[in-house]
């Protein structure tokens, strides 16, 4: 799966937006690259929920462990919550450190930074997590849409 296979895959879903930050489009630089997905019908970026889910394309401050520095490599985050998160993982999301960590490609680990939140990430997927990354997209995009259509009544 490349980046781009997976930014078609989730702009599949109804609804959906995946904001791409880019030079002069007033984001910080440290976005431009990146992908975030919102379910957000009118297709205005939401100021008042996360994403579902994201793509990072190189390393965060303080978030090297996926070497996301090397040449096509990204790392696909989306929001489980709680209960999938453990079913997936094996752990609770308050244990995510001792969950499989985002250090190896094609691994379904917790997020370096907000596996504690219930995220889930996968390094460069490929073979082995491609159809596992495309339900839980799936799933995250469902409980976004539930969300936001609570909030409209």
């Amino acid at each position: 799966m490349t980046l781009d296979d997976i930014v078609n895959l989730v702009g599949s879903f109804d609804g959906t937006l995946a904001q791409r930050p880019r030079e002069g489009d007033g984001t910080p630089e440290l976005a431009w690259g990146d992908v975030f997905f919102y379910y957000s019908p009118d297709g205005t970026v939401p100021t008042s929920t996360q994403p579902f889910a994201t793509i990072v394309a190189k390393n965060y401050p303080g978030d090297e462990l996926s070497r996301l520095d090397r040449p096509d490599a990204f790392r696909v985050n989306v929001i489980a919550g709680k209960q999938e998160f453990e079913r997936l993982l094996g752990v609770p999301p308050r244990e995510a450190a001792h969950a499989p960590q985002a250090d190896t490609d094609d691994t379904l680990s917790a997020h370096p930074q907000y596996g504690t939140a219930g995220w889930l990430s996968v390094v460069n997927p490929s073979s082995q997590t491609e159809s596992q990354i495309g339900e839980l997209l799936e799933s995250a995009h469902s409980v976004a849409k539930a969300r936001y259509e609570r909030r409209q009544h």
